[in-house]
């Protein structure tokens, strides 16, 4: 699972990264962007690369009920070709969900220990996400996404039994092509990253609180 994250790059180091024309506008460091928030995407209807904000919690087009989106934060890498809540978003919607670090919990007698995870390098990085549009009852539309998750790595084995897919850099072409894919085609980008190049710290419980958005959640607990 992936709850919670992180994205506090300056703007200048997320245009180099992920190859923009132009630094993001507007978008403020954060250190607990948590279910349900706006969060940053570069997704694959643009003909060029661009960061706009989504809602976090998947809404697909044909739900009644809003409230489904904050039961959808993540989609198991496994099971996307069967949901229907997915399917289609894997063939025809995918994004890249901005982050430099997540946060985990482990379990330690009866308590939660969170853990800051992150690249060894400490550069920003992609999720893998999916992404939808739903139209609320005034005729707006909402943009939504959801992060895929799949089997751990070595490294975050220690602490639970789902990881964020991170996408190198040289699969985010792929990931973004606005042509629809086969599930066959994607499924080998949707793997654990290599745990040699990632590293993870314990940080206090003020990460806990979603209110709590600062880089205390980072600091070292």
């Amino acid at each position: 699972m992936c709850g919670r994250f992180t994205l506090f790059a300056s703007p200048e180091t997320i245009q180099a990264e992920f190859d923009l024309a132009e630094p993001p506008a507007n978008l403020a460091p954060r250190y607990n962007i948590a279910p349900t928030q706006a969060v940053a995407v570069i997704a694959n209807h643009a003909a060029a690369r661009r960061v706009e904000l989504f809602q976090w919690g998947l809404i697909p087009s044909w739900a009644r009920d809003p409230s489904i989106g904050s039961r959808m934060i993540n989609a198991r890498a496994e099971t996307l070709a069967e949901k229907p809540s997915f399917r289609t978003a894997l063939r025809k919607r995918r994004c890249l969900i901005l982050a430099d670090g997540f946060y985990e919990w482990r379990k330690d007698n009866g308590s939660k220990t969170p853990f800051f995870i992150h690249l060894a390098s400490r550069r920003p990085f992609a999720l893998a996400g999916l992404w939808e549009v739903w139209q609320t009852p005034d005729g707006s539309a909402l943009p939504t996404c959801t992060i895929i998750t799949t089997g751990p790595n070595s490294l975050i084995a220690a602490l639970h039994d789902r990881m964020p897919v991170i996408l190198p850099p040289a699969a985010y072409a792929a990931w973004l092509d606005p042509a629809p894919l086969a599930p066959t085609d994607l499924a080998p980008l949707l793997v654990s990253y290599p745990a040699g190049e990632m590293a993870l710290y314990p940080v206090s419980r003020t990460v806990n609180a979603p209110a709590n958005d600062s880089p205390a959640c980072i600091a070292p607990g």
